[in-house]
């Protein structure tokens, strides 16, 4: 009988039940929130934190607890949609680059790297100046981004598959080209890709707070931890609540699915499972 090694799951078992508390706040912010973020009370402005305000109050006398719980919100909606516009358009380049070779693998995979080329906060400001400046257009921007990261390691698996013998007796039997990937080829890339997928959204959660930093993502008074981060940096000697706690809530989310990944990362490969 096969024995266990119940050692691997150890970051998986501390770190899920956090990922999970944290889509839950994010998703029931509208319940969870004891405030509405974007009510203005000019009679706390600026006030620390207390049994009311747990976190205090910004410039405006918007409970910081409430906006940071919104934030969470947006920041997870763009690093879900970013990581599938990654995904989506990865696999699909990496794939056929695989697949296909030749030509087809040159034209793809030096298209890539020209954008692979680019520092992704460059690129990203880039994108924002063109596309404009909105949450839809964050999440389109970052998922390009992350297009040839995922591509160049779909690739590569597919290319480790197609020297396994299980493939080659499926192209023996005559199976057409999209069978091939789509009932031998996918299935066995996708445990590394969502091991990446994973990583990336903590990278997604981390760029869009840098975008609205710079004031290219979310939009004031939108809730976003990037924008709260920027708007308290005038206000630092006196509140720095206001900066202090988006920060740590960034750090906290991002630190928490890294460890998740990694936890994955334990589970999925094969040569640590050995």
């Amino acid at each position: 009988m096969k024995r266990i090694n119940w050692k691997k799951f150890g970051l998986v078992t501390f770190s899920l039940p956090l990922v999970i508390l944290i889509i839950m706040i994010a998703s029931m912010a509208e319940y969870v929130a004891p405030f509405d973020p974007y009510f203005l009370d000019v009679m706390v402005m600026l006030e620390g934190p207390s049994e009311k305000h747990w976190m205090g109050t910004d410039e405006l006398g918007r409970d910081v607890f409430s906006r940071i719980i919104f934030g969470a919100q947006v920041s997870l909606q763009v690093g879900v949609c970013a990581v599938l516009v990654g995904l989506t358009g990865g696999v699909f380049v990496g794939v056929l680059a695989a697949y296909y070779g030749g030509y087809v693998d040159q034209i793809l995979m030096r298209f890539m790297d020209i954008v692979f080329c680019f520092p992704a906060i460059l690129l990203a400001v880039i994108l924002m100046a063109n596309f404009g400046t909105s949450i839809f257009n964050a999440m389109l921007a970052i998922g390009i981004i992350f297009i040839p990261g995922f591509a160049r390691l779909t690739r590569a698996i597919t290319q480790t598959v197609q020297r396994q013998a299980f493939l080659e007796a499926a192209v023996c039997l005559g199976l057409p080209g999209h069978k091939i990937i789509f009932r031998e080829i996918l299935p066995n890339v996708l445990g590394p890709l969502l091991v990446e997928a994973t990583v990336a959204f903590s990278y997604a959660v981390l760029l869009e707070s840098a975008l609205s930093f710079l004031g290219l993502g979310s939009q004031p008074p939108e809730p976003s931890w990037g924008n709260m981060i920027n708007i308290g940096r005038g206000f630092i000697d006196q509140a720095p609540w206001i900066s202090l706690a988006p920060g740590l809530a960034l750090f906290f989310t991002v630190f928490i699915f890294n460890l998740f990944g990694d936890g994955l990362r334990d589970i999925l490969d094969p040569k640590l499972n050995e």
